[in-house]
């Protein structure tokens, strides 16, 4: 899929968090994705129109950007465009979650890509020591909840953390990965939502599939970057320079004789 993006070039329509527009379309662009960053209810339908994918980001959000991504919402939805949803810092104030569950009730959300806060907010259970709209650590039973909430809305769970799950409310799939560097560098998460988006335009069809190598990337990136950066200003210089020299590598495959002939496995996919 990396290859194709680079091919490709995907327009993604980001209505993000002003804190990390300027890092998320970078990002998008380092990875050969063709970001627009644009808010306007005026606009917005007319912009999810040309778009591949469309990110929705409520970091900083106000009532007038919340009516602007559900106007593109249902636009993108009109015409088959997947819609991802970062629901930054949802347990931080009624009024942001109140705006997600808005968002995924008049919205066919395609993939919810948050931390565990954000998912045991969502699910309307405390988590005890979310900060504000930091990751925290949620003392909740994560991946039920994930399940829960794939299940509740239809959609493609993405949680992220010390170890990444992908679900679709039945199969988990688990990723490890990164670096606790990440963590320390406002956005990150942002970007990763927009690059999920980026995945996703290549295979809309397969929400699931495509969020996995998105989070197999980008954890792969983190890695890299933070075994050639001293800290938290060089990282997020060095992350952006990885995403864009990274190449992803034939993937691995294993044959397997059975009495009908060879199968082929695809293993995994490198970078």
């Amino acid at each position: 899929m990396l290859n194709r993006i680079r091919k490709e070039n995907p327009v993604i329509h980001c209505i993000t968090n002003h804190v990390v527009s300027n890092f998320q379309a970078n990002g998008l662009l380092a990875i050969g994705a063709s970001p627009i960053m644009g808010e306007a209810k005026e606009e917005v339908e007319e912009l999810v129109a040309i778009s591949g994918a469309l990110s929705l980001n409520i970091g900083t959000l106000n009532k007038e950007t919340l009516d602007s991504m559900i106007l593109a919402g249902k636009e993108a939805n009109k015409r088959g465009i997947p819609v991802i949803l970062d629901p930054v810092g949802a347990g931080a104030t009624a009024f942001r979650k109140a705006a997600v569950e808005k968002i995924l009730t008049e919205v066919d959300v395609q993939v919810l890509r948050c931390n565990a806060a954000e998912i045991a907010a969502i699910a309307g259970v405390s988590s005890g020591s979310s900060k504000g709209v930091d990751a925290g650590h949620a003392n909740v039973d994560v991946e039920e909840l994930a399940n829960r909430m794939a299940r509740t809305y239809g959609l493609i769970a993405a949680v992220t953390g010390e170890a990444d799950m992908v679900t679709d409310g039945y199969q988990v799939q688990k990723i490890s990965g990164g670096d606790p560097m990440m963590a320390s560098v406002t956005g990150m998460g942002c970007l990763l939502s927009s690059v999920t988006a980026a995945f996703v335009a290549m295979d809309p069809e397969n929400p699931g599939a495509a969020t996995l190598q998105a989070l197999r990337f980008y954890g792969a990136a983190g890695e890299q970057a933070a075994g050639i950066s001293k800290g938290p200003g060089s990282f997020r210089e060095a992350f952006l320079d990885v995403l864009f020299t990274m190449k992803q590598q034939e993937p691995e495959v294993e044959f397997h004789k059975t009495e009908g002939g060879e199968e082929l496995w695809w293993r995994s996919n490198r970078y």
